[in-house]
């Protein structure tokens, strides 16, 4: 992990390398190499005689595996694929800032990821040690001594997950005294010799997170990025059913507003972005159609990106990153083509401007503005002459605005967002913030897949300030 902090450090950094990252995240973005590199391996598959291989990683200590855990026999009974499942230990921290946070943040995202989707999950605050400990010792028998099938495998495994996260370490105890003596001996297992095989996996095919999938060359992380890897599935002719429904996909929100009095709606909206993050890049349509459709107040609300506040995004989280934005910007007409980071004075020259900007009615504009530059025209956004024709273009004026460039209140500005986010349990962004203005109602959101989330959110609180 030392390597990775060193080349962590090196690509954060606002000097000569700033080009280098440009080309990096470009790369990682780019349509055709994506689609290059997937007929690539194809046709490779084909050279070496491979079946399709799709290969998928547990951790049992995390949430989001819980949930993929009751899908994945749909998945085995829908494609033509061969399903190899490893088990993997808890992401490193470099790949995790704010541990605590993060972990407390899973939990309540699994949460409700569940309810959304109709699966099962009693969630607990913490996994008794124990209990994992036993589920490994119950799974590493099946997987290397038993011979089940996959299906009952995959059953098995989806129980025991389901034990984990009610708390049920009687039903755990119960699996285990069923086991004769013989069979017994082979518990005297330490928990890694079942994750050896999987960590070393995961960690060559440059990902880090457990609840993945992996097929030839491309990384899905959880639930909300199979339809993805059932895209690519489906157009080499696996998919059994012939079904071209996803396994998961979203409910449609019942958006009938027939009939409810607006004027009694007091519900504010709160919008937390980032220059330099891709994902908030692809949130600005949607977050405008939410504040334009619903009888809402609204707030843009900008906070410094990771880098500026000296946390590191190694290179291959980097990597799935842009990728993974990309893929999802394709998917719903939002184009990643041309990038030109901002970080450094480029986005502090940009961020100096909003106050004002924002004082005169603009301030979501702009940001969406810069974002489309920096991510769809690859513009420096830090350069005079663009922020003085993008001023110009709203009808402002440079001669006046320009000579906040040197002020710095635009800081304690986005420290305060900052803090606020913090609040609600949200380092990343897009945060999302709803609240009422007549209560203590308060509703945090995190991530460009969520927006429907606050959306059904804001549905729900109509409704119920309509009864």
């Amino acid at each position: 992990m030392k390597i990775i902090n060193k080349i962590s450090n090196f690509f954060s950094k606002r000097t000569i390398t700033a080009s280098i990252r440009n080309k990096l995240m470009m790369d990682w973005s780019d349509e055709n190499k994506f689609l290059e590199n997937r007929v690539k391996r194809e046709n490779l598959r084909q050279l070496e005689k491979r079946s399709h291989i799709v290969y998928y990683f547990h951790s049992l200590a995390d949430p989001y595996s819980h949930l993929t855990s009751q899908v994945l026999e749909n998945f085995i009974k829908k494609y033509n694929i061969e399903l190899k499942i490893l088990f993997v230990s808890d992401p490193n921290n470099v790949f995790t800032p704010e541990r605590k946070m993060f972990d407390d943040y899973c939990l309540r995202d699994a949460t409700e990821l569940a309810k959304y989707y109709g699966l099962k999950f009693d969630s607990v605050d913490k996994i008794s040690k124990s209990n994992i400990l036993s589920a490994y010792k119950i799974l590493n028998y099946y997987y290397f001594h038993k011979k089940i099938s996959q299906i009952e495998f995959i059953k098995l495994l989806k129980q025991i997950s389901s034990y984990l996260w009610s708390n049920q370490t009687n039903k755990l105890k119960q699996i285990i005294s069923n086991f004769d003596e013989q069979e017994k001996v082979f518990f005297n297992i330490q928990e890694n010799t079942l994750l050896e095989d999987g960590n070393k996996k995961l960690a060559d095919f440059d990902y880090y997170f457990g609840s993945s999938f992996h097929y030839e060359g491309e990384n899905y992380w959880g639930i909300d990025r199979l339809h993805h890897l059932e895209d690519r599935l489906n157009e080499l002719n696996l998919n059994r059913k012939k079904s071209h429904s996803y396994i998961i996909s979203h409910k449609d929100i019942n958006n009938d507003l027939e009939n409810i009095d607006f004027s009694q709606i007091n519900l504010k909206l709160e919008f937390f972005p980032s220059l330099n993050s891709p994902y908030t890049y692809l949130s600005f349509k949607r977050i405008r159609a939410i504040f334009e459709k619903y009888p809402i107040k609204f707030e843009v609300r900008p906070v410094l990106p990771m880098l500026m506040r000296n946390m590191k995004i190694p290179p291959i989280k980097g990597k799935y990153i842009l990728s993974d934005a990309a893929r999802e910007g394709r998917k719903n007409g939002v184009i990643i083509k041309n990038i030109y980071s901002p970080i450094g004075k480029p986005a502090e020259k940009a961020y100096s401007l909003f106050p004002k900007i924002n004082e005169k009615g603009f301030g979501f504009d702009y940001l969406e503005k810069l974002m489309v530059s920096s991510f769809y025209y690859g513009q420096n956004i830090g350069e005079d002459k663009y922020l003085e024709k993008t001023v110009s273009d709203f009808g402002l004026s440079w001669s006046e605005l320009k000579k906040e460039l040197s002020n710095n209140d635009w800081r304690q500005i986005l420290n305060n967002n900052l803090e606020d986010m913090y609040k609600g349990g949200c380092w990343g962004v897009p945060t999302i913030k709803l609240s009422s203005v007549n209560d203590d109602y308060v509703y945090y959101q995190w991530g460009q897949d969520r927006i429907h989330f606050v959306e059904k959110e804001i549905i729900s609180k109509l409704s119920i300030n309509h009864q």
